[in-house]
């Protein structure tokens, strides 16, 4: 027997032979990061079982490679002898079993990551995501699953599932694997609790790390845009929820979505109820709930179950995250939590990363989606690309308009949720794109082809279609020039990088890119004057503004060769503050579809 799992755990495993499911998690030296668990199958048939990690987590739509994590693995029978197994894949193994009733497995994980999807372990808490360290097997998936977590006994658990404190620490309950992958827990003596009502519902605050969190405003708040999405999708696929906040001392903003929780990381925590930081709080959470409905059990057809095993391409990721991040940010508004200008700044953050992208050209928000899987996450080679959140949010905006303006106000984009909802996620049916778009079709009593066409599936510049939008409110978009005379006349956005001025974008076809900078070339000096390396970009902005339109004439250091460039600056062509307005002369019957929209007067 491996005498790095303890006698403990096995012995506790021997009273549990006829669950079907069983796993054990605990650990010794939490500062080594390392969480011991040991999961066993009972009625074992057959010469051989593959034991499978997940690939990915639900949530983020690449693969996670958590595999890489693990430090020991072995396999046991129900007697501690020692079983042979071979790795057959990256996260998988084969497990000899002839003649074996009940299957042990005992393996060690590596959780020094704190993020909202992460697994992590410090002498203060445990905090997992299932998902990413419970091993399943494929075939056995939906069987149900008991979980020990052993945990000092000043330790609190926080946690979607219903948990029964116990000797040693805590027992919980799932129906099947998938359940159980989708319900993380922190345990830890710090934690914060408080809760609130809602429509019947119980909604827990948790909070790990240091903050001092206002439950006052907190219930306030939460309380208006948590019963507008409750009212608004009729039904909740969730008896209570958690929200799972981990605060960290360092600027900090991520959020996943689950079924009864989200676990969202955020700091510094000295700045959690003010200014930005608190309206962040208050939109991630907004965005991470109504994912409750929309992903968590209206999912693609791909999704439907999901398969942790390998990709789960989907070109629906302008639903998924973009109508979600549409109405995380718009729920806030319409429920009365922000006000206009606070909404009319997100929308505008969402619009300047949309036209500064050159990449919507070349790739729809569908195919970006499926690519997500590609190089989703990061910024990849320059003008490839969309952002299903960004780009998906303005889409589900024209969406809702098209569906108004073809109804007169009648019907809206919440209609076809809320049957998305019904009629495909409480019968356990996936989506398809074609189900999407004639859902919109079916609301509007209109073609939504070319739309569909020309700005889902294709990638024409949707700026017409999204200022008539933005007209049947009575808004409308307004464009000046940044205060960066580098970016509007030269093309280009710089950053400080290792005392360089570095090149972080490059407007394609600008003044910049005509004469031949690329994206990470180091910027040297402007008209013979050294960019000084104290603080290059703001120095570099400087002396832009100084010359303003007068040529220039850079020196420019990149790919081990350093050059000259030229460039005669374009004051006011390139990478534009682009905002929305109310419109000055809007009529009346603007001002009132507005106000059927925001639920807010004009």
């Amino acid at each position: 027997m491996d005498t790095h799992f303890s006698q403990y755990r096995f012995v506790y495993s021997q009273h549990i032979r006829l669950v079907h499911m069983k796993y054990i998690i605990s650990y010794t030296n939490p500062h080594q990061r390392y969480i011991d668990i040991e999961f066993i199958a009972g009625a074992v048939t057959g010469d051989e079982v593959i034991i499978q990690l997940p690939a990915w987590r639900p949530g983020r739509y690449e693969l996670g490679n958590f595999a890489k994590n693990v430090q020991k693995w072995a396999a046991f029978d129900e007697k501690g002898n020692m079983l042979a197994s071979r790795k057959v894949s990256k996260d998988s193994w084969a497990v000899n079993t002839k003649g074996v009733s009940t299957l042990h497995i005992r393996y060690n994980y590596y959780s020094a990551e704190l993020n909202a999807g992460s697994t992590y372990l410090d002498p203060s808490q445990i905090y997992m995501n299932p998902v990413n360290c419970c091993v399943y097997i494929p075939e056995r998936i939906s069987e149900p699953c008991e979980i020990f977590l052993e945990v000092p006994g000043n330790y609190i658990l926080a946690c979607g599932l219903d948990s029964k404190k116990v000797k040693n620490g805590y027992e919980l309950k799932t129906r099947d694997f998938h359940e159980w992958a989708d319900s993380p827990f922190i345990a830890s003596a710090a934690l914060q609790h408080n809760k609130f009502v809602c429509e019947g519902i119980d909604f827990h605050f948790w909070f790990q790390g240091e903050c001092r969190p206002d439950w006052s405003r907190l219930n306030t708040d939460f309380m208006k845009f948590c019963a507008h999405q409750l009212r608004m999708m009729k039904k909740a696929p969730f008896s209570s929820y958690h929200f799972l906040f981990q605060i960290l001392p360092q600027r900090t903003y991520h959020g996943v979505e689950h079924v009864t929780s989200t676990v969202i990381a955020l700091g510094p925590g000295y700045n959690l109820m003010k200014g930005d930081l608190y309206e962040d709080l208050l939109g991630v959470s907004c965005h991470e709930l109504f994912h409750a409905w929309n992903i968590k059990t209206i999912r693609p057809a791909e999704m439907m179950p999901y398969d942790y095993t390998k990709e789960n391409y989907s070109r629906l990721g302008y639903v998924c995250e973009g109508v979600t991040t549409y109405y995380g940010d718009y729920l806030l508004y319409r429920s009365g939590v922000f006000n206009q200008d606070q909404y009319f700044a997100t929308f505008n953050e969402r619009l300047q990363k949309h036209f500064d992208n050159g990449g919507r050209f070349n790739m729809s928000v569908a195919a970006s989606s499926f690519d997500t899987w590609l190089d989703g996450y990061s910024p990849g080679i320059p003008n490839r690309k969309t952002n299903i959140y960004d780009e998906g949010n303005l889409l589900a905006f024209i969406t809702d308009m098209f569906i108004r303006k073809n109804t007169s106000n009648n019907k809206c984009l919440d209609d076809v949720m809320r049957h998305l909802y019904e009629e495909f996620a409480l019968k356990g049916k996936g989506y398809t794109e074609q189900d999407y778009r004639g859902l919109v079709e079916h609301y509007a009593n209109a073609s939504f082809d070319k739309i569909f066409n020309d700005h889902f599936e294709g990638v024409k510049d949707y700026e017409p279609v999204l200022a008539e939008a933005l007209d049947y409110i009575g808004c409308e978009l307004v464009r000046t020039n940044p205060p960066r005379f580098h970016e509007h006349a030269l093309g280009i956005k710089v950053q400080d990088a290792a005392g360089s001025c570095r090149v972080v974008s490059v407007f394609p076809g600008s003044a910049a890119d005509l004469a031949g900078l690329s994206l990470n070339d180091d910027l040297l000096s402007i008209n013979g004057i050294q960019v000084r390396p104290d603080s290059p970009a703001v120095n570099f902005t400087e002396w832009c503004n100084y010359f303003g339109d007068q040529p220039l004439t850079l020196t420019v250091a990149g790919g081990s060769i350093v050059r000259t460039a030229e460039l005669i600056p374009q004051t006011g062509k390139y990478f534009r503050v682009v905002k929305i307005q109310k419109q000055k002369d809007a009529d009346d019957v603007q001002k009132m579809n507005y106000e059927h929209w925001s639920e807010n007067k004009y």
